[in-house]
């Protein structure tokens, strides 16, 4: 059974995640729509610290600034109510027809502006709500066709938009920061920054990169038959973890956005171990919301849609149960030890040792009995077996 959770745990929901109504490209929807609203109250209940959304998970694209406003006032009546707050925002530039090939990358110069100006509008309204992050998901900035665009252009105005954006945030003051998104296809035949990878290599390039960062996520990292706990350790590593978005993925498949832990658990174990334990021999860590981005099975009616919910939560504090047991265990930190887990974190050069020093040193290569040192067994196969046990709650 596992714990209740609490505000402490900063669990965070996007309101598209329970809002959605189970449409999909091969059928209508399933369950009606659901007002924001009822979802901050319903979340509250169930012990949710946060919400998110895109802006038109709230207010209907093309509504009127009137109606805006007044959608608003009673959107945030509620976060007053339930104590719940917002803690990321970012902007819908995918749905709409005029998004049908980008907003930031599109070949057409007039969606680009307007795609600016709705995020920029946004940029507001998080600083309004007292959001520490602005995700940024670039799901139309892509291609079918290779010859459909140019890509040394693409990156420029992908590179240009982030910074418009990052610039007015510094220019205003806000206490924002942003995160990309990346994903490797879908709506898209091919998306830009598809992976960790790609989204780091563009920041390096920013203008205004201390403010730009990654917000990963399970399934997209894993429709790239990537590892999800790797590449946010690297995006730790380089200083860029802004935040996180957990779901469950079956290998290389369409983006499923299942529950947290219903789609590869022993690595969502591994995920877990790392946000909550962190490295094994110190380094950064994640103190952000964990944040979860799945959708309610189209099987599901409203009970199984906050059943759901209730499960991405119980999932995680299940699995952080079982991570700490893990690392706590006396057997696993000695396994650490025989395995070199710890070894590592040992430079390779002493402290003042140089490049010269090495090559003087016979025993570093001349002398080393290579045969004798490749005799080494790491065990790193019990080590794994220790962390399944744990994970399985047989330990």
């Amino acid at each position: 059974m596992a714990a209740q959770p609490t505000r402490a745990d900063k669990f965070s929901f996007g309101l598209w995640t329970v809002g959605w109504n189970a449409q999909d490209q091969f059928g209508s929807a399933s369950r009606p729509w659901l007002d924001p609203v009822e979802s901050v109250h319903k979340l509250a209940e169930l012990g949710a610290a946060h919400v998110t959304f895109h802006d038109d998970d709230v207010v209907p694209f093309g509504s009127d600034d009137a109606e805006r406003d007044k959608i608003l006032s009673r959107f945030k009546g509620a976060l007053d109510e339930t104590g719940i707050t917002v803690e990321m925002v970012t902007t819908n530039t995918f749905s709409h027809p005029i998004f049908k090939d980008g907003a930031f990358t599109s070949n057409d110069r007039r969606v680009r502006r307007y795609g600016l100006r709705k995020v920029v509008r946004n940029v507001d309204l998080a600083a309004e709500l007292g959001a520490d992050t602005f995700v940024m998901w670039g799901g139309r900035e892509g291609a079918e066709y290779d010859s459909a665009k140019d890509l040394n252009a693409a990156h420029d105005r992908y590179a240009e938009g982030i910074d418009t954006v990052a610039a007015y945030i510094k220019e205003k003051g806000y206490g924002l920061r942003i995160a990309l998104e990346p994903k490797p296809n879908e709506p898209r035949g091919d998306i830009l920054l598809p992976t960790i990878g790609h989204a780091i290599a563009l920041i390096d390039r920013l203008e205004h990169s201390d403010i730009v960062g990654l917000n990963p996520e399970v399934g997209h990292e894993q429709m790239a038959g990537l590892n999800y706990t790797q590449g946010i350790a690297l995006a730790l590593w380089a200083g860029k973890l802004f935040h996180i978005d957990l779901n469950g993925q079956k290998s290389i498949k369409y983006d499923q956005d299942l529950v947290f832990g219903h789609g590869d658990l022993f690595s969502a174990f591994a995920t877990v171990d790392l946000l909550e334990n962190g490295f094994p021999s110190g380094g950064p860590t994640y103190d952000g919301p964990r944040h979860f981005d799945y959708k309610p099975s189209r099987t599901e009616d409203f009970q199984g849609v906050w059943d759901s919910a209730s499960a991405n939560m119980a999932t995680y504090l299940l699995l952080k149960e079982r991570a700490q047991a893990f690392r706590a265990d006396p057997e696993v930190q000695a396994a650490f030890e025989e395995s070199g887990v710890l070894e590592l974190a040992q430079p390779t050069l002493a402290a003042g040792e140089t490049l010269a020093d090495l090559l003087a040193d016979r025993s570093a290569y001349e002398d080393l009995d290579v045969d004798a040192v490749a005799e080494r067994g790491f065990g790193f196969v019990r080590l794994n077996q220790l962390a399944l046990e744990h994970a399985l709650g047989a330990r």
